[in-house]
């Protein structure tokens, strides 16, 4: 059941930093799955993406041990209160701790629109007018601070 002012969006609504998003989306790929290690408490994991969408576009999903499991190509999924990030320059839509993915069987979602690909448009973190660093730098020894 929605709650008021919750809306299901679609691919092309999607934007760095999204936040609490409902979306209904078909699989059109799952990629490899790859082993990583945790640099909080070492432990092992399991991480794949799969490309995701509708109509209006495609984003690649970020998926995390059991998650692998539950999709596979051509699912049609619900997507309720996961978030986009930037990973490597590149779009993603997650899950998160707080998100959930569900089939959905009924559906009558189109095909993928592969032509839109968010996750393929490269995009550069800003971190005060700078590539690396930037922002607020302290004074080294002997450096004036303030106005000269």
């Amino acid at each position: 059941m929605k709650k008021v002012g919750e809306r299901t969006l679609k691919v092309s609504d999607l934007h760095i930093g999204s936040r609490g998003v409902n979306i209904d989306l078909k699989v059109a790929e799952k990629l490899a799955e790859r082993q990583i290690v945790s640099r909080a408490d070492g432990s092992n994991h399991r991480v794949a993406e799969a490309v995701v969408g509708d109509d209006t576009g495609c984003i690649l999903l970020t998926l995390w041990d059991d998650a692998i499991d539950q999709v596979q190509p051509n699912d049609k999924l619900k997507l309720e209160n996961g978030f986009v990030s930037l990973f490597k320059g590149s779009m993603r839509l997650n899950i998160g701790r707080y998100g959930k993915i569900t089939k959905i069987a009924d559906a009558a979602l189109p095909d993928v629109n592969t032509q839109n690909n968010l996750s393929e448009r490269v995009y550069q973190r800003e971190f005060g007018g700078e590539e690396r660093g930037g922002g607020f730098r302290r004074p080294r020894f002997g450096e004036r601070r303030g106005r000269y």
